[in-house]
């Protein structure tokens, strides 16, 4: 299993399946199945019973999970790459941008 460069509250955007050329923001990274939920993508209908929180239950829209490897990092509107690399001056592994070197939020 590769390590997973994706964070939660990352901008994405898909890059393949029906969803592509979305984007939104990661709110939940499964790691162990590779998938992430991604704000406003990939909207599936699900039937729920009624409960506390909804009492008439029926048909509810929610996002399903995506496979990490259908998403990419967003910064400035454009998809970038994202590597590791020590920062020699704190000694901790920080996320950096493949282009411009330069490290990710």
């Amino acid at each position: 299993m590769s390590k997973i460069k994706l964070k939660k509250g990352d901008t994405v955007k898909v890059i393949s399946g029906e969803a592509r050329g979305q984007q939104g923001k990661i709110i939940t990274i499964d790691a162990k199945k590779m998938r992430a939920i991604v704000e406003g993508v990939n909207m599936i209908s699900k039937s729920e019973k009624p409960n506390a929180k909804n009492t008439n239950g029926g048909i509810v829209k929610k996002e399903g999970a995506i496979h990490i490897s259908n998403l990419m990092f967003l910064e400035g509107g454009k998809t970038i790459r994202i590597g590791r690399k020590i920062n020699e001056k704190t000694q901790k592994l920080e996320r950096i941008s493949s282009k411009t070197k330069e490290a990710v939020k």
